[in-house]
């Protein structure tokens, strides 16, 4: 793997440490510290002139004058190219997700666990998207439920196991008898249709078929327009676990407080992930410095992967967190939870 110019095997190693070092200890490293780890028992005056050499190619800074030095995003970059990809969880870790994974009893509640455990094994924030694509967003069956005047619970079950409920609000009441042949209209006719289709054909036969069918077409016309049907806009569901992490990890209290507002902002963090992790990426993908796509996250790393059922992908899973992470644990984990997601769906299904 080739390195920028002026970074040998020396550099290369006493830039790796202090990374290391440095996401162990929160603390600017000094040469006498690198010294002691070194194999090849350099002087802490030569390991200085060394450092010297990486923050003038701008790998490292000093934050103090008599402080050491910690990296630089461009130090994590180049940390990140390094590694091999060949770490394994301990069994410690693989049991901690297990317990938390196994036992799901649908995809969204796998995806919401992960962001959980996500979040344990990082020390970031869990951050999870589920997004029902193709076959995946296929109608299974809707049920409703009379909840008093003009008041009805719909529930709507899609082949890939996600279950969305909401309660609707009638301009006219509807009978039990009445929203039990609506259902059955609506099942009989669109189970295993696309849910864009469903709602695209309801609206044509609402107009074509009203005079033949007044009362059913009526009822199925007042359940769809308000909303039984909808499946919250851009078809995705957020989870975000572990933002109280990032109160003992990030010092810039500032920075702190604008990434807890873009967490709290839903399609945010679905624009953060989309402008990131690509659905034709295999790999775990590592990103340090978000700026491109939110200005003020340039301290902060994603690490992330599209949760994929053999080749479709139905979501996205993602830690984020300062860039003095433990990045080649968090690239293992995401992956090994990514493979579990595929495992789950398959045996699921």
């Amino acid at each position: 793997m080739g390195s920028p110019p002026g970074i040998g095997k020396r550099e290369r190693e006493i830039l790796t440490a202090i990374v290391e070092t440095y996401i162990s200890t929160g603390e600017p490293v000094g040469s006498r510290t690198i010294a002691r780890k070194n194999r090849e028992s350099l002087s802490p005056a030569s390991i200085r002139n060394v450092m010297s050499d990486l923050a003038d190619a701008g790998f490292l800074e000093q934050p103090h004058a008599s402080a050491g030095r910690i990296p630089t995003p461009q130090a994590y970059r180049f940390y990140v190219k390094q590694l091999t990809g060949e770490a394994r969880l301990s069994p410690a870790d693989e049991s901690l997700i297990q317990g938390n994974l196994q036992g799901s009893s649908d995809v969204e509640e796998f995806m919401e666990r992960t962001s959980h455990v996500l979040s344990l094994i990082s020390h970031g924030v869990g951050v999870t998207v589920t997004s029902a694509h193709g076959q995946r967003n296929e109608l299974e069956h809707v049920y409703f439920q009379r909840q008093g005047d003009k008041k009805v619970l719909a529930v709507v079950v899609m082949r890939n196991g996600l279950v969305r409920d909401r309660v609707l609000r009638l301009t006219d009441d509807l009978q039990a008898s009445d929203l039990e042949i609506a259902a059955n209209y609506i099942n009989q006719n669109f189970r295993g249709w696309q849910m864009e289709a469903v709602r695209n054909e309801i609206a044509k036969r609402v107009q074509q078929e009203r005079t033949e069918y007044d009362r059913l077409m009526n009822s199925v016309e007042q359940l769809y327009t308000q909303g039984a049907l909808a499946t919250d806009g851009a078809q995705q569901t957020v989870f975000v676990e572990g933002a109280s992490n990032l109160v003992i990890n990030e010092q810039d209290r500032e920075r702190l407080r604008q990434l807890l507002a873009t967490l709290e902002e839903r399609q945010r963090i679905v624009d953060l992930l989309s402008a990131y992790l690509d659905a034709r990426q295999e790999a775990v993908r590592v990103v340090v410095g978000l700026e491109d796509a939110v200005p003020h996250l340039n301290n902060f790393v994603l690490i992330g992967t599209p949760a994929r059922v053999g080749d479709e992908v139905i979501g996205s899973l993602a830690v984020i967190g300062p860039t003095r992470l433990d990045y080649e644990h968090t690239i293992t984990a995401v992956s090994y939870i990514a493979r579990m997601f595929d495992q789950f769906w398959n045996e699921s299904t």
